[in-house]
């Protein structure tokens, strides 16, 4: 595998359309040099490829589903009492985003 080159971090920088500075890039790049280092002491491990791929951390872990039955409710004005502003059974919050 080839290293990767300040050229290629402005290469990808660019096609992203951010810009790095050469303190970024380096950043960057001793960030690659970290994960490189980790993938080769993986592939490193003996026999790693007689080990089994986990598809979840938690493989034997045992759940069990509830019964699925209607319960009632708490009323909508309960709910809605401790909101500061209510619109039609609704809560009402300012708006953000948009004109």
């Amino acid at each position: 595998m080839s290293k990767f080159t300040k050229e290629m971090v402005d290469m990808y920088a660019d096609k992203l359309l951010i810009g790095l500075t050469d303190e970024e890039n380096k950043m960057v790049l001793d960030e690659f040099d970290v994960i490189e280092k980790s993938m080769e002491l993986i592939a490193n491990i003996p026999d790693i490829e007689k080990i089994e791929p986990q598809t979840h951390a938690l493989d034997d872990f045992e759940f069990v589903l509830r019964e699925d039955k209607v319960e009632e409710s708490i009323p909508i004005d309960e709910l809605l009492q401790n909101c500061d502003a209510v619109e039609n059974n609704f809560v009402s919050v300012p708006k953000v985003v948009g004109e």
